[in-house]
């Protein structure tokens, strides 16, 4: 802990009251019209409602921010996909940029183009090109996405052992472990042979990687039935039901770890938190959204709902 941070804590705590509630969300969700329903929304947010004002308004508090930037990693490798299928398919990338990120845009497009990919974050230089290699070589899209996405979990884990204290270093294994969960289910479910899956997994501290590739390479039952023997038997519960079940499950455990660390009284702790549960909220409302359109009942919606944070 640190007292440097005791201001910009005191600030996080203030803006936690722009935080939708539940009332807030049972009011969008009786709303007769999404006019109505997103009225309720701007008027609790304040104009507060894009990641990327969030992330400004953190950076700015925080006297050091290299390890809320771990939060950010997922971005990175994301953006780093769309680079490398833009430039191979002679596409405008932007339109598949996402922020708030570590990297800018035109610093991935040119290491990506002039192949110089060491002018990159160490977290994201090695992926890249081993990624590109792989993508010109064989064109897999699928198999070059999957490298990256077990690359950016790994390079979550590692940099919360090296820069994080325990609550970054708990949300990058909780993270990881619900992504190779969910990896490992997709790739039993679709037949994936054990190259792939080794490719796709990236294993974390709370499950084997070697034990969870085995078990999906068998099959989904026998996938399910491992699980039962970890700690993560409730997910494959969850996962017999619907993997929609699931994916909503481990959302609510990452808010719930969100929770621990809003009651710090110092460190950066509170800051990483809150971004998170201001991501979680902005799931919320795309999920609310989505289900509007489609006509869905209250009992459906409530059901999707991501646990809050406030």
């Amino acid at each position: 802990m640190s007292v440097k941070y005791a201001n910009a804590v005191a600030a996080v705590k203030a803006m936690e009251n722009t935080l939708l509630t539940r009332s807030d969300i049972d009011q969008m969700i009786s709303a007769r019209t999404r006019a109505e329903a997103e009225a309720i929304a701007s008027a609790k947010t304040s104009g507060n409602d894009s990641l990327e004002k969030v992330w400004e308004m953190l950076s700015s508090y925080a006297p050091d921010d290299r390890e809320l930037r771990i939060l950010l990693y997922r971005n990175d490798f994301h953006d780093l996909k769309a680079v490398l299928k833009a430039t191979i398919a002679n596409r405008d990338p932007s339109v598949y940029y996402i922020s708030p990120a570590n990297v800018s845009l035109e610093e991935l497009s040119r290491a990506v183009s002039t192949k110089e990919f060491d002018i990159l974050p160490a977290h994201l230089a090695e992926p890249a090109e081993e990624a590109y290699e792989l993508l010109t070589r064989t064109l897999d899209g699928q198999l070059s996405d999957s490298l990256i996405d077990a690359a950016a979990l790994k390079a979550m884990q590692d940099d919360a052992e090296k820069y994080g204290g325990e609550f970054m270093k708990s949300f990058a294994a909780l993270t990881t472990v619900c992504a190779d969960i969910k990896t490992a289910y997709r790739c039993s479910r679709n037949g994936k042979n054990a190259g792939f899956i080794e490719t796709a997994v990236c294993g974390s501290r709370e499950i084997d990687k070697l034990s969870l590739v085995r078990a999906a390479q068998t099959g989904t039952e026998s996938l399910l039935s491992f699980l039962d023997t970890t700690p993560y038997g409730e997910a494959a519960a969850l996962l017999r039901e619907s993997p929609a079940r699931f994916e909503k499950w481990c959302d609510d455990k990452i808010m719930e770890l969100a929770e621990t660390a809003r009651l710090q009284a110092f460190g950066i702790e509170p800051l990483a938190a809150y971004y998170i549960a201001k991501e979680a909220e902005l799931k919320n409302l795309r999920i609310l959204g989505v289900c509007r359109e489609c006509g869905s009942d209250r009992e459906t919606i409530e059901e999707r709902m991501r646990k809050l944070y406030v």
